[in-house]
């Protein structure tokens, strides 16, 4: 009596998430939109973020390089981490760049779903990349090391 179609997990939140679970529960109900339609094989894909939002732009209208971010770590990989800066947004954290001495692995350090302070060391505004730094939050300044000690 009905039609069935399916939201993606990549279409329900412009945040990573690992389970629907943390969006929606069964029996829910939500506003969705046709992403297409295949009629021979009887499948709807549906999708659930709103697109009216750009979360590039809002990233771009709230911070700029040099600034300092609470940001979530959503991804530990060999060379560092994805942490979101904001919902749908992602910036690396070089494996270099995580803590003020050298470590193996990033999950020694760092652990998925910890929010954490960085800073906004580079942004690629035409491949949307974003390079962030907790080392330059911990390092001291070049004014701080050459200041004159008051006794």
């Amino acid at each position: 009596g009905g039609v069935d179609g399916m939201v993606h997990i990549s279409e329900l939140s412009w945040s990573r998430i690992k389970n629907p679970a943390e969006i929606c529960k069964v029996g829910d109900t939500m506003d969705v939109y046709v992403i297409s339609f295949d009629p021979e094989k009887h499948k709807i894909s549906l999708g659930a973020k709103d697109h009216s939002v750009d979360p590039w732009q809002v990233f771009m209208n709230k911070y700029g390089v040099g600034d300092t971010a609470e940001v979530r770590i959503v991804k530990l990989m060999p060379f560092g981490a994805f942490a979101e800066v904001v919902p749908g947004v992602d910036g690396l954290i070089h494996i270099s760049q995580i803590a003020d001495r050298r470590i193996e692995k990033p999950e020694d350090v760092l652990s998925e779903g910890q929010t954490v302070e960085a800073k906004i060391t580079a942004i690629d505004e035409e491949k949307q990349k974003i390079s962030l730094s907790i080392r330059a939050l911990l390092a001291p300044t070049a004014d701080e090391e050459d200041a004159p000690v008051e006794e």
